[in-house]
């Protein structure tokens, strides 16, 4: 029952997300700022609504981890942003908190849950490089640690394993892997 829910709500606010008429620039950062701030607050709300505090932990960490992260490398690596403003293009930060909140909602409650984010998480990216402040390649390196984060961090809601089970018997060397979704 939650999940029917939950995929309506996801569903829906991902529609709102991804239905963007053509903004001046301007506009288009700033729809990209707000929706960048929505992803993680709508998976750290899932938390709540299926009544998930061992994902909510798992939240945390995967945002910390991914944040650490992402401002440790925009500190250490001094890449000049597009529009000259500052040295701190590499990673995009907008980027990478996107797609952390995206992956989260993907890996502990299902890819189809989490369409509707990706489509939001890529619009952030787009909004990054189209008013830019950022490189495509400052973008792509956000949505791979944001990505990460969650993906390493985060376990699914329905318990699914990972089974891998070896033979090393002298004449037959055997390698099962089982993973069921």
């Amino acid at each position: 029952m939650h999940h029917k829910h939950l995929t309506a709500a996801l569903l829906l606010s991902g529609s709102a997300l991804a239905a963007s008429p053509a903004y001046a620039k301007s506009d288009i950062e700033t729809a990209g700022d707000v929706i960048a701030v929505t992803i993680p607050a709508l998976a750290y709300g899932s938390t709540y609504y299926m009544d998930d505090p061992e994902g909510r932990s798992q939240f945390y960490k995967s945002f910390a981890t991914n944040a650490v992260v992402t401002y440790g490398l925009k500190k250490s690596i001094d890449r000049e942003r597009p529009d000259h403003s500052d040295n701190d293009s590499f990673p995009s930060g907008h980027t990478s908190i996107a797609f952390q909140g995206a992956s989260f909602i993907h890996k502990r409650y299902g890819l189809e849950y989490s369409i509707p984010a990706y489509v939001g998480a890529t619009f952030v990216g787009y909004s990054r490089v189209e008013s830019d402040k950022h490189h495509t390649s400052d973008v792509l390196a956000g949505a791979a640690l944001g990505i990460a984060s969650s993906m390493f961090l985060t376990k699914s809601y329905h318990n699914d394993d990972l089974l891998i089970s070896a033979n090393l018997a002298p004449e037959s060397y055997q390698l099962a892997v089982h993973y069921q979704f």
